[in-house]
């Protein structure tokens, strides 16, 4: 299972970040062909098969990627750094959501917001347990930050819900942010 677990980084960094690793292309909404991914991924000297991409789709903790119908196409449901439309529904969140943080981040976080940075989004959590989740994966050191997303709404920001439940939106300036 271990073998899975690299496998499934190795798939996030193509459908998320860096097709060209492996020389595939993704359609505008981030869509690549099941059988080409596999094919690619294997000629590049990984050992993969449908049958075990089935299961790092199913088994995956964070719910980083979905087949389509007929499992013809696969695609990483959030987390582009590259340009896709995702083909995301505008949704009211709940009066609160969460970030997780490094510490370190919290200066900047305080004079310019939460940014995206690198993402087409930013990430916020509906409970402060994958808050805490999301925040110790990158750092020792973290805090877990309150957003008023109802005041947010109040001034027309926009949210989003991916398949595997983040909440997404553009920017968190730090006047919504409980500090």
């Amino acid at each position: 299972m271990d073998n899975d677990v690299k496998l499934g980084r190795f798939i996030s960094l193509i459908l998320r970040h860096k097709p060209e690793t492996i020389n595939l292309k993704l359609d505008k909404n981030g869509w690549a062909d099941t059988k080409e991914l596999i094919e690619k991924i294997s000629e590049s000297g990984r050992e993969i098969n449908f049958e075990t991409l089935e299961r790092i789709v199913n088994e995956n903790n964070k719910k980083r990627y979905s087949f389509n119908e007929d499992k013809t196409k696969i695609r990483a449901v959030q987390g582009h750094s590259i340009e896709v439309n995702l083909e995301l529904k505008e949704v009211i969140p709940p009066a609160i959501l969460y970030h997780g943080t490094a510490f370190k981040n919290l200066e900047n976080i305080k004079k310019q917001g939460i940014k995206k940075m690198n993402r087409q989004h930013v990430h916020l959590s509906a409970d402060e347990e994958t808050a805490k989740n999301v925040a110790i994966r990158h750092s020792g050191k973290y805090i877990i930050l309150e957003i008023d997303t109802e005041a947010m709404l109040k001034e027309n920001y926009k949210f989003y819900l991916s398949e595997n439940k983040v909440w997404l939106t553009d920017l968190v300036p730090s006047k919504f942010i409980k500090f």
